[in-house]
């Protein structure tokens, strides 16, 4: 799984949650739980990228701020791709940045951590925005 994967899922509930199956006992997902906003039938996310399709909308900075806030350490996830890996309890070593930063296609000086690290911040929210998630526009630029 890759890095940008574990952080989509981290916050989006992980794919169980991108396309809800049909409950044991034939019920509908439908009536099963009440529809939130913004999410799209499952008969209408039929076929390619339909985890995507059927994903709501989720407010990516209220979630994280309600994990922060829920937090002994005091993170500030907002700037900080190191912080924002750490509140998801992710690996956030060297390591695991660079294996992100190959996989988002970064195209800087890997040993430049400091300029590698706000590129990544920055290309996390952006795709976190493309997935589904609701991101200030601060946070993608």
């Amino acid at each position: 799984m890759s890095i940008f994967s574990k952080i989509r899922d981290a916050i989006f509930g992980g794919p169980a949650n991108a396309a809800p199956a049909t409950p044991a006992g034939g019920a509908t997902p439908a009536a099963a739980a009440p529809a939130s906003a913004g999410t799209v039938p499952a008969s209408a996310a039929a076929g390619a990228g339909a985890a995507k399709v059927a994903m709501s909308k989720v407010d990516v900075t209220a979630l994280l701020d309600k994990k922060a806030d829920a937090s002994d350490e005091d993170l500030d996830w907002r700037v900080s791709i190191v912080d924002l890996m750490k509140l998801l309890k992710l690996d956030s070593s060297l390591k695991s940045r660079k294996e992100l930063a190959t996989e988002l296609a970064y195209q800087g000086d890997m040993n430049d951590s400091a300029k590698m690290n706000v590129w990544l911040h920055k290309q996390v929210m952006t795709k976190l925005a493309e997935n589904g998630g609701i991101v200030p526009d601060d946070l993608k630029h």
